[in-house]
C-alpha cells in the first residue's frame, strides 16, 4: 500500500506541474552547461590537456622513478666498501630528490614551475606534465625501489654467475618479477596523477576543471557543469582501474 500510496502522489505532483518544473529546469541546466553556443567543445579541448599532461607526465614519471629506484638499490645492495664516490654521490642526490619532491606540495611545485623558471613559456601543456612527471617520479621511485628489493638476492646471485652483468640482471630477470609485484601501486599512483592534474587550472591551462569554471562563469550556475566533469573523471578513472585489473590478471595468468 506505502509504494501505490508514493505513485499516487508522485501523480499528483507532476499533474501540479513540480515535477514536470525540475525536469525542465534540469533540462535546461544541461542545454546551458553543455549545448548552448558549443559549449562542449571547451569539455573536449579540456579532456584532450588532462589526458596529454597526464600521459606525458606518467612516461617521464616512470622513466625517472626507475632510475632513480635502481640507482639506490644498486646502492644499498652492494657491499659499503664496494660502492664507490660516484654511486655514493648519485645515491645522494637520488635522495635529495626524494625528500625535497615528496615534501612540498604539488601546487607549489607547479607554480615554480609555471611562474620562476619557465616563466617566459607559454608551453603550459609542457610545464604542467614537466611538473606532474617530476612529483609522480619520487614516489614512483619509491614504489620501485620497494618492489625491487622484495626480489630475493638470490635471482641477482643467479644471474651474474650466468654472466650477465648487473643491468642485464636486472632487466631480464628482477625488473620482470618486481613489475608484478607493484603494479597494484603503480596504478593507484596512475590514478592519483590523473585526478591531480586538476589544478593545473592555477597556471590557466585549459584542463577539464577549467572548462567547468568557464563554464560555470558563463551561466551563474555550477551544478550542471561541476557535475558533469566530476562524472567525466569518474569515467576515466574507470576505465584506468579496469584496465589496471585487466593486467593483473593477465600476469597472474602467465605465472601458471
Amino acid at each position: 500500500m506505502g509504494w501505490i500510496a508514493w505513485c499516487e502522489e508522485l501523480l499528483a505532483l507532476s499533474q501540479d506541474g513540480a515535477v514536470l518544473g525540475f525536469w525542465e529546469e534540469l533540462n535546461k541546466d544541461f542545454y546551458q552547461a553543455f549545448v548552448q553556443e558549443g559549449r562542449w567543445k571547451l569539455y573536449v579541448e579540456g579532456i584532450g590537456n588532462t589526458l596529454k599532461v597526464a600521459v606525458l607526465a606518467l612516461i617521464l614519471g616512470f622513466l625517472l622513478g626507475l632510475l632513480v629506484a635502481i640507482v639506490r638499490t644498486f646502492h644499498d645492495q652492494r657491499r659499503e666498501e664496494k660502492t664507490g664516490i660516484v654511486l655514493n654521490i648519485l645515491n645522494i642526490l637520488c635522495k635529495i630528490y626524494t625528500t625535497v619532491i615528496r615534501g612540498t606540495p604539488m601546487m607549489v611545485q607547479l607554480l615554480i614551475m609555471a611562474f620562476v623558471i619557465f616563466k617566459s613559456s607559454r608551453n603550459l601543456v609542457g610545464i604542467a606534465a614537466l611538473s606532474f612527471g617530476i612529483n609522480s617520479g619520487a614516489y614512483v621511485a619509491e614504489i620501485i625501489r620497494g618492489g625491487l628489493m622484495s626480489v630475493d638476492m638470490g635471482q641477482m646471485e643467479a644471474g651474474r654467475s650466468l654472466g650477465l652483468n648487473y643491468v642485464q640482471t636486472m632487466w631480464y630477470i628482477i625488473i620482470p618479477q618486481a613489475v608484478k609485484n607493484i603494479l597494484p601501486a603503480l596504478g593507484n599512483e596512475l590514478i592519483t596523477l590523473l585526478k591531480e592534474t586538476s589544478i593545473v587550472t592555477a597556471i590557466g591551462l585549459r584542463d577539464l576543471t577549467k572548462a567547468a569554471q568557464l563554464v560555470t562563469g558563463k551561466t551563474y550556475g555550477g551544478f550542471m557543469a561541476l557535475f558533469g566533469v566530476a562524472l567525466i573523471y569518474l569515467a576515466m578513472v574507470m576505465v584506468l582501474t579496469w584496465l589496471v585489473n585487466r593486467l593483473e590478471r593477465r600476469l597472474r595468468n602467465s605465472e601458471r
